[in-house]
C-alpha cells in the first residue's frame, strides 16, 4: 500500500475552525433536566461565482477552498477542459466573491443555462452536468485496489474532523491518488465537497484518472454524474447507493461502492477492480 501524503493547502486565505462556526447558546435537554450551554452551528454563506467578471452562479456553501470549489464546478460542468485553462483567479476580500478568469468551452458554458435538474443534496443545487459529455463518457481504466486498502481508508476517513466534532454539519470527500496523494475538503453540501477536492487535485496538476473517492453522504446519480466527467474510477461511502446511481454506475463504467463499514461492504458494479 502506498504511503499517503497530504497535498499543500491551495487556499487563498489561512482560515481556522472558528471561521466556520458561530457559538450559540442553546438549551439542552437529557433525563435530567434541561440546562443552558454553549454550542456550535456551522455558518454557511451565499458565495457569489463570477467568470471572466461575469457572475454565474451563487451556491450556499463554507466559505473554504472557494478557488478550487469554483475550478472544480466549471470541470465539472465541462465549461474548462483543465486547470490550464485557468489564467487566475481573485477571492473578495471577505471571501464572497469568486472570480476567475479562463478559457471556456462555449457549448459548456451555454449548458449552465439551459434547463437543469434538482439534485437530491442536503442543500438544494443545480446540475446542468454537460449532457452531450455524459452521454458519450465511459470509464474503462484498468486501475484497481485492494479490497482491505479501500476497508483501511474508509476507516480513516472516517475519522471525525474538528468541524465536524463541533457541529455534525458537514460532508466530507476525499481522493486518494495511486501516488499516495491524499486531498480532502468538507462542505454543507455533498456536491461542493466533491467540486473542491477535484478542484484542489486539478489546482497541483495531478491526474485523478487512477484514484478513489470517498465521500460521506449516498451515492444518487448526481455523484455518481461527476465521477464520470472527471473520470474517477471507484467511489466509497459508507452510506447507500440509489438505483438511478447504480444504474448510471454501471453503465458509465464506475465501480460503486456503498455501505463501507468495519470489515465490509457493498460493491454494487464493475467489482474487477477491487482486488479481494
Amino acid at each position: 500500500m502506498t504511503t499517503p501524503m497530504r497535498s499543500e493547502n491551495f487556499s487563498l486565505f489561512p482560515q481556522s475552525f472558528s471561521d466556520f462556526c458561530k457559538e450559540v447558546v442553546i438549551e439542552k435537554f437529557d433525563e435530567n433536566g434541561i440546562e443552558l450551554i454553549e454550542d456550535n452551528v456551522i455558518k454557511e454563506e451565499r458565495v457569489e461565482f463570477f467568470l471572466n467578471n461575469e457572475k454565474f452562479l451563487s451556491v450556499m456553501t463554507i466559505a473554504q477552498d472557494q478557488d478550487a470549489h469554483i475550478v472544480g464546478f466549471l470541470l465539472s460542468e465541462a465549461v474548462i477542459k483543465s486547470y490550464d485553462d485557468v489564467k487566475d483567479i481573485s477571492i473578495s476580500e471577505d471571501g464572497l466573491k469568486v472570480n476567475i478568469n479562463a478559457t471556456i468551452s462555449q457549448d459548456g458554458y451555454a449548458n449552465l443555462f439551459k434547463e437543469k435538474t434538482l439534485t437530491s443534496g442536503c442543500c438544494v443545487g443545480v446540475t446542468g452536468n454537460a449532457d452531450k459529455s455524459f452521454e458519450c463518457a465511459f470509464v474503462n481504466t484498468k486501475y484497481s485496489v485492494s479490497a482491505n486498502d479501500v476497508l483501511a481508508n474508509m476507516r480513516k476517513f472516517n475519522t471525525p474532523s474538528e468541524l465536524f466534532e463541533n457541529t455534525g454539519c458537514v460532508h466530507k470527500a476525499e481522493l486518494i491518488l495511486e501516488d499516495g496523494t491524499i486531498f480532502t475538503s468538507e462542505d454543507i453540501g455533498r456536491h461542493n465537497a466533491i467540486d473542491k477536492v477535484v478542484g484542489l487535485a486539478s489546482m497541483n496538476h495531478k491526474d485523478i484518472k487512477k484514484s478513489v473517492l470517498y465521500a460521506s453522504g449516498r451515492l444518487s446519480m448526481e455523484m455518481v454524474v461527476k465521477c464520470v466527467m472527471h473520470k474517477i474510477p471507484i467511489v466509497v461511502s459508507k452510506a447507500a447507493v440509489t438505483f438511478q446511481g447504480l444504474k448510471a454506475a454501471n453503465e458509465h463504467g464506475i465501480t460503486l461502492i456503498g455501505f463501507a463499514r468495519n470489515k465490509k461492504m457493498n460493491i454494487y458494479t464493475h467489482s474487477g477492480r477491487i482486488n479481494v
